[in-house]
């Protein structure tokens, strides 16, 4: 389990849960019950970083809960 933080929530306009990682531009993920976007967006993570990792960019560092949201 990665140690970024992960927003979950309910989109009705996608009729599925969103796992978005804010830490991680553009990495989400969604699925039809939360424990499934959870699980998903863990996925997303370790793809996000190996790109990252093949494209030279820089990978930020997990800064755990945010103060403001």
């Amino acid at each position: 389990m990665s140690k970024y933080e992960i927003i979950l929530y309910w989109s009705m306009e996608d009729d599925a849960y969103i796992a978005e990682v804010p830490e991680l531009s553009g990495c989400m993920a969604d699925g039809p019950t939360a424990g499934e976007a959870l699980q998903n967006v863990e996925k997303v993570i370790h793809e996000w970083i190996e790109t990252a990792v093949e494209l030279g960019r820089p990978i930020p560092e997990p800064k755990g809960r945010l103060r403001y949201a």
